[in-house]
C-alpha cells in the first residue's frame, strides 16, 4: 500500500509540475505581448485552492482533476469585452503575437528539458557501463558475433558511455532498415566491429523489452557470500556466525555468490543446514536452522544477516558523465534534440505500422515509471521529467485541432487565406481534435492494461 501511495504521490508531483511549465509559458509569454490573463490553473474541474493576483486581477486555482491545465485571455469571442481593453484581448493580436503564445507552452517544456540535463550534466550522472553479461544462443546479438564481456563503445557511431546511452542509440536505430555498426571492446581488450542486420532490427524495441529481443544481458556485480551484519537472536548469530565470514560450502554445495546463498537459504525453512565458513584464514563447520516466515503467498527460510558489501565492488562498473557549466549547454541541448527527433520518428513509424503500438506508454506507465525513478534518487526523477516533458512538447506540437500544433496549423491556413476562419470550421476542427485525442488516450490506457495485467 505505501508502494502504491507512494507511486500515485510521484505522479502527481510530476504532472504538477510538467503542468505548470507547459502552462506558464503560455502565460509568461501573453503577460509580456500585453494580453490580460484571467485565469492560470493546474488541474480542470472544482477549485481546490485559488488566490486574485495583484496584476490584472488574475486568478490562479489548483483544480481538482490533474491531467491538464489551461491559461484562459481575454477574448472577444467568449465573453464581452470592454472597449477600453479590447486592444488586450487575444483574438485582437496579431498572427505572430496568437502564434507566439500558442508556441510557449511546449517550447519551456523543451527548455525544462535543456535545463534539467544541464543540471544533471554539471553535477555528474553516474550510470552503469554497457558491460555485456550473457548472450542469449541463437539470438541477433549471437549471430552478430557479440561475446560475454563485451564493453561496447559506439552504436551507429554515437559513443556510449553508459547502458542508458547505448539503449536510446539502440531505440533510435532499431527504426531503421539498415546494417547497424557497433564497435566493441572484448574481454581480451580488442576493439571490434559487430554488424546487425537490418532484419534483425524490426520490433526490436517492443514492449519496452530492447535488450532482451536482442539477446543481450547487462553483466551485473557478482556480490561474493560474506556475512554482513547479524540481526540479534536470528538463526545466524544463534549459530555463531559472525560478520567478515566467507561462505564457502552449503551442504557440500559450493556457494559462489550472496544470490546463491540467499536462495539456498529461502528454499529451506526450518531445515537444519551445514555450513563451511572462512573466518580470516581459519576454516569452521557450523549448522543453522532458517526460521520460517512468510513473503507473499510462500513460506520462505531466513537467518536473519544481510550482505557485506566490498567498497569497490561497483568500481568496475560505473561510468561518470560530468561536463563543465559551458559545455553541459551543448550537451543538453544536443540531448533534447536527439529524444525529440527519435519521438518524432517513432510516432511517424507507427502512424504507417512500421513500428508497434506496444511502445506507447500510457497513464499506468508513467506512474509507474514516476513511482520507480522517485525512489531511486532526484537525478533519476529529474531524467523521467525530462523526457515527459520532451514527449509533451512533441504531442503538444503535433497538427491536431484543440492541441497547440492545431491552433498553429489553424494559423498557418488563415495566413494562406489572408482572413480568420470562421467560428464554424474552428469548432468542427476541435471536435475532429477531441475524438482523435479520446482514440490515442484509449489506445494507450488498452496497451497500458495489457502490459501490467497480462
Amino acid at each position: 500500500m505505501d508502494s502504491i501511495l507512494f507511486t500515485i504521490v510521484s505522479f502527481l508531483v510530476a504532472l504538477g509540475i510538467l503542468i505548470a511549465v507547459h502552462e506558464f509559458g503560455h502565460f509568461w509569454v501573453a503577460r509580456k505581448l500585453g494580453i490580460k490573463v484571467l485565469r492560470f490553473s493546474i488541474g480542470f474541474g472544482r477549485p481546490l485552492w485559488k488566490r486574485q493576483g495583484r496584476v490584472d486581477d488574475t486568478e490562479y486555482v489548483v483544480a481538482a482533476i490533474p491531467l491538464g491545465g489551461y491559461v484562459k485571455m481575454l477574448d472577444e469571442r467568449e465573453a464581452p469585452v470592454d472597449s477600453a481593453e479590447q486592444h488586450r484581448a487575444f483574438n485582437r493580436q496579431s498572427l505572430p503575437v496568437r502564434s507566439a503564445v500558442v508556441v510557449a507552452g511546449p517550447l519551456f517544456n523543451f527548455l525544462f528539458a535543456i535545463f534539467a540535463f544541464w543540471l544533471i550534466y554539471v553535477t555528474g550522472d553516474t550510470g552503469l557501463k554497457p558491460l555485456v553479461g550473457e548472450v542469449k544462443e541463437d539470438s541477433i546479438a549471437a549471430q552478430a558475433g557479440f561475446n560475454p564481456g563485451d564493453q561496447i563503445l559506439s552504436i551507429g557511431g554515437q559513443q556510449t558511455p553508459t547502458w542508458e546511452s547505448a539503449v536510446y542509440a539502440l531505440l533510435s536505430e532499431s527504426m531503421t532498415r539498415s546494417p547497424l555498426e557497433i564497435r566493441v571492446r572484448s574481454q581480451e581488450d580488442r576493439e571490434e566491429i559487430h554488424w546487425l542486420v537490418a532484419e534483425g532490427l524490426q520490433d526490436m524495441a517492443e514492449d519496452g523489452k530492447l535488450l532482451e529481443n536482442l539477446g543481450l544481458t547487462p553483466k551485473r556485480p557478482l556480490l561474493p557470500p560474506v556475512i554482513g551484519e547479524l540481526l540479534p537472536g536470528e538463526p545466524a548469530e544463534n549459530a555463531g556466525l559472525m560478520s567478515g565470514d566467507l561462505l564457502l560450502f552449503a551442504d557440500g554445495k559450493a556457494i559462489d555468490s550472496w544470490a546463491d546463498w540467499v536462495n539456498y537459504v529461502r528454499d529451506r525453512p526450518e531445515q537444519p543446514i551445514k555450513i563451511e565458513i572462512d573466518r580470516q584464514g581459519s576454516f569452521l563447520t557450523l549448522e543453522l536452522v532458517p526460521s520460517r516466515v512468510t513473503s507473499g503467498e510462500q513460506q520462505i527460510g531466513r537467518i536473519g544477516a544481510s550482505v557485506l558489501v566490498p567498497p569497490d565492488l561497483m568500481d568496475e562498473y560505473q561510468a561518470e558523465i560530468r561536463y563543465g557549466a559551458l559545455a553541459a549547454v551543448g550537451q543538453s541541448l544536443y540531448k533534447t534534440w536527439d529524444l525529440s527527433v527519435l519521438m518524432l520518428r517513432m510516432l511517424g513509424k507507427m502512424l504507417i505500422g512500421e513500428v508497434s503500438v506496444k511502445n506507447l506508454s500510457g497513464p499506468i506507465s508513467i506512474a509507474d515509471s514516476a513511482g520507480k525513478s522517485a525512489s531511486y534518487g532526484i537525478t533519476y526523477f529529474l531524467k523521467f521529467l525530462a523526457v515527459v516533458s520532451i514527449s509533451l512538447g512533441v504531442l503538444n506540437l503535433l497538427p491536431i485541432p484543440v492541441l497547440d500544433g492545431g491552433h498553429l496549423f489553424f494559423f498557418l491556413i488563415e495566413a494562406i487565406k489572408g482572413s480568420p476562419l470562421s467560428d464554424k470550421f474552428v469548432e468542427q476542427g476541435q471536435k475532429i481534435g477531441i475524438l482523435i485525442l479520446l482514440a490515442i488516450m484509449s489506445l494507450a490506457f488498452y496497451v497500458d492494461l495489457n502490459r501490467f495485467i497480462g
